[in-house]
């Protein structure tokens, strides 16, 4: 059993924001920091102080994080950027919100007491008889401080306060990892109700000492177990009153935490094989499909997140492709005018949909990114609209004119015919591109569609049913925004925004196939006619193109691309491996083409080139941040591995950005979550001369200073599929749900029954499928509840639960038993397992009595 957490985040947009900038605007941006550390960059929005960033990210982190915070930035050329103000939401705050917490919040001014972050290692001791007892406090080290120098890092030393009396620690200069080992002791005062505390500063010898956190004991508390050692959070100072005024503007956030408890796979092997046996067995007549149940009882603002993981399910399964063929029939089943075919939002459309993004992004970028580029590096005024057109001057000094708005369009419909003429000879070349479970999915749906309406007066209704999911909702989306899938790193400008705009529009007005709707809609469009008519020809061609593959020719598709070596990343990094002691400096990396496939790191010169070396996964060890006063940059990461001697060896990577830094680091760990021996702790300097920069030990192979994070990624469409996660996402949906598929159930069981059909047996005798699916639920809902008399500290747990793992027994699916006993002991031994957390969090929460925060 295993806990994952996730946060979901969407930045939405800010407004009254203050102007930073001599013209009276800002250029803002956001910075997301887990617990201070940066996660997220958004794109920067220039010269607005109302800024709209529409963007969302999916972090999986370790449930122990404490709170997620949203600073808005402006951006400068030339100098530091200004901080206009910050969001914090706590964890406790979150845990409130179990369905998101969504809204305005008011930014607050950054107080840098306030601005503290990471741990202190203690040990806290009450010594001595009843007469003479003394308090003693042993001072061992910190780890990741706050950086309050412009050498990034800090001259930290410890004050520690109790019953009036101050003593403090020697300064250990250049360090946000310092090792003291100083022990400090008081005469214990019974009486007194004072608490210790100890507070972490940064020396600073010119201007005062800057506050970089406390932890605070209750030493009436300590007295019950007389000691207390580990390592503790700092905590902030405050002490000062805070006033909401919100003048510093606010921020539009959506955020969601998601903790779920995944069971051991063979818990959820019933509901995965009723699945895929009711999509294998597809539509019967008389019974009602489990797939039916759960779109109709699946909310809107839910079915993305069930569709998506369906998708990853039957994926994982090999049977996506059944999957959609079932949903598109009983869409079909149900639709009586063509024109309205998967224009919704069910379960079928947006199946589709997160199938073409997990599936096709790669296809998806080698179509649309040369285009798109050319679009932002040309930067050309391009309006059709005869409304919003904008005359200007043209001409050469002294030879000035007024260029006529018929002269505007006519340009402008020369630059969107080149730019559309490129994107759909793209497309036309892109069939062998395709990948083969899309091509074969396609085929399915422009058959299906094609038997539903026969009619030549719908002969382009499966032209349109393939173009509604390929143009409307794949390729035009990302055409309008290409950050969002991730085909730029920025946001465009007004003006490109405007061009990307009308492209789209065109693309969805061929893959409308040209109706006479779409013209008289927007009949300023006109100028763009003659090439959409000529596109929409193509468009039929490609699709006929496109969905001819056959059944032999879609396996040793799937099978050639199997033998491929998947790529994970690739991109340009900078590099420098460290040899020697010689000094290290940001101008010894040297700019390399890195690839990261599913067995291997690899770089070489250029992307067409030979590689000239790689780190095979099975021998990296690490993948962590460097401080950014190693290198003077903060977006260097170090990967540690074993080379082929059995050494350890560090490679360090230079990123250009915060989110190229999360999303390479993202990346490897993923790629490495099997690795057995990943260090738990690392140092975040570098070892210069005779020493790590970090804590200043002289033993290169000794410890690391600080915990590894290798829990932390960011959520990509190319991530490697999860069974249980997906099938526990689904459980906890189901049972979310159960009621009311039950009452949908019986409804259409009354149905047929109003319409002379059986429900209750089939025609073999076997009870219906979904009866089948809610023992299945009821099944996994008593793995997580029933209660146990074992210990998770008794002996013979854990070789109870591997002998009862194997013991369990798999029900048919499309039966429902009486008797589950085989089961049930399985189900005492994770109830054991909840009992254990509970008491651990009870014996947390006796700890967490003794740190208190002083107020």
């Amino acid at each position: 059993m295993a806990k994952r957490s996730s946060l979901f985040i969407r930045i939405v947009e800010g407004k009254n924001l203050p102007a930073k900038d001599i013209t009276g605007s800002s250029d803002p941006y956001c910075i997301v920091k887990i617990d201070n550390e940066a996660i997220i960059r958004t794109a920067t929005v220039w010269k607005t102080l109302s800024p709209f960033w529409g963007e969302e990210y999916e972090v999986h982190l370790p449930p122990s994080f404490h709170n997620v915070s949203f600073y808005v930035m402006d951006e400068d050329a030339l100098s530091r950027d200004d901080v206009i103000g910050k969001v914090c939401l706590p964890l406790d705050v979150l845990a409130k919100h179990p369905k998101g917490y969504s809204g305005w919040l008011n930014l607050t001014e950054i107080d840098p007491d306030e601005e503290v972050q990471g741990e202190i290692h203690l040990l806290i001791e009450i010594l001595g008889s009843n007469v003479a007892r003394k308090l003693r406090c042993r001072v061992f080290e910190a780890r990741d401080l706050a950086r309050k120098d412009r050498n990034g890092a800090s001259d930290p030393f410890v004050r520690v306060r109790y019953h009036g009396k101050t003593q403090e620690s020697s300064v250990v200069k250049k360090s946000c990892y310092p090792r003291w080992n100083e022990t400090f002791e008081f005469d214990l005062d019974e009486s007194a109700t004072e608490k210790l505390c100890v507070e972490v500063w940064d020396w600073d010898l010119v201007s005062r000492n800057d506050f970089l956190g406390k932890v605070v004991f209750n030493i009436q508390g300590l007295q019950t177990i007389q000691q207390e050692e580990g390592w503790f959070r700092l905590r902030p100072d405050k002490s000062k009153p805070r006033v909401d005024e919100g003048n510093l503007g606010s921020l539009q956030l959506q955020v969601r935490l998601r903790d779920e408890t995944v069971l051991p796979s063979s818990y959820y092997q019933p509901l995965v094989q009723l699945l895929c046996q009711e999509v294998k067995m597809g539509p019967k007549d008389g019974k009602i499909p489990l797939i039916t149940l759960i779109d109709e009882t699946t909310t809107a603002e839910c079915r993305q997140e069930v569709a998506i993981n369906l998708v990853k399910l039957f994926l994982g399964q090999g049977l996506a492709k059944e999957f959609l063929d079932l949903l598109f029939k009983l869409e079909l089943d149900k639709t009586c005018e063509p024109n309205t075919l998967f224009r919704s939002n069910s379960l079928a459309s947006k199946s589709m949909e997160s199938f073409l993004k997990v599936a096709g992004m790669q296809y998806l970028h080698s179509i649309l990114g040369p285009t798109i580029n050319r679009v932002f590096e040309e930067k050309k005024y391009v309006e059709l609209d005869p409304s919003k057109v904008e005359i200007k001057d043209v001409g050469c000094s002294g030879l000035h004119r007024i260029q006529t708005e018929s002269e505007v369009i006519q340009q402008s419909a020369q630059h969107l015919q080149s730019y559309l003429g490129e994107l759909l000879a793209a497309i036309a070349k892109s069939v062998k591109m395709c990948p083969a479970n899309i091509r074969a999915t396609f085929r399915q749906l422009f058959t299906r569609v094609g038997e539903r309406f026969p009619e030549n007066k719908h002969k382009n209704v499966k032209f349109i049913a393939v173009t509604s999911f390929l143009s409307l909702r794949f390729f035009s989306p990302a055409v309008m925004s290409p950050k969002l899938f991730h085909l730029r790193e920025k946001h465009a400008d007004a003006r490109t925004s405007r061009t990307l705009l009308l492209l789209a529009k065109a693309i969805q007005t061929i893959g409308n196939m040209d109706t006479a709707a779409s013209r008289t809609k927007e009949a300023w469009m006109a100028p763009l006619q003659p090439t959409i008519q000529q596109g929409v020809a193509h468009m039929k061609e490609f699709i006929i193109k496109l969905v001819d593959i056959e059944e032999k020719e879609e396996l040793d598709l799937q099978k050639a691309l199997t033998l491929q070596t998947l790529i994970v990343k690739e991109g340009p990094l900078f590099i420098h491996k460290t040899k020697g002691k010689g000094p290290l400096m940001s101008s010894s990396f040297k700019k390399l083409y890195f690839s990261l496939t599913s067995e291997a790191l690899s770089f070489a010169k250029t992307p067409s080139s030979k590689k000239s070396s790689f780190i095979t996964l099975s021998n990296i060890r690490a993948a962590e941040k460097v401080e950014e006063k190693s290198f003077g940059n903060s977006h260097v990461m170090q990967i540690i591995y074993m080379d082929e001697t059995g050494q350890s060896e560090t490679a360090y990577l230079q990123c250009k950005c915060v989110n190229e830094l999360n999303q390479w680091l993202s990346a490897l760990r993923k790629v490495c979550v099997n690795n057995s021996e990943m260090l738990c702790s690392y140092h975040p300097g570098v070892f210069r001369g005779d020493k790590w920069s970090c804590c200043h030990q002289k033993d290169k192979s000794g410890l690391g200073c600080d915990k590894t994070r290798h829990g932390v990624t960011l959520q990509e469409w190319n991530d490697p599929l999860d069974p249980d996660l997906e099938s526990q996402l689904i459980f906890r949906h189901l049972l979310g749900v159960r009621e009311a598929m039950r009452e949908k159930y019986q409804e259409l069981m009354l149905e047929k029954r109003e319409n002379g059909l059986s429900q209750s047996e089939g025609s073999d005798g076997s009870t219906c499928s979904t009866w089948g699916g809610f023992a299945s639920l009821s099944d996994m809902r008593e793995g997580h509840l029933v209660p146990t008399s074992l210990s998770s500290s008794s002996p013979n747990y854990t070789a109870g639960l591997a002998k009862e793992s194997t013991e369990r027994v798999v029900f048919p699916c499309a039966t429902a038993p009486e008797n589950m006993d085989g089961p049930t002991r399985l189900f005492h031994v994770l109830q054991d397992l909840e009992e254990a957390h509970h008491k651990a969090s009870i014996a947390n929460k006796d700890k967490n009595c003794l740190v208190e925060l002083q107020t």
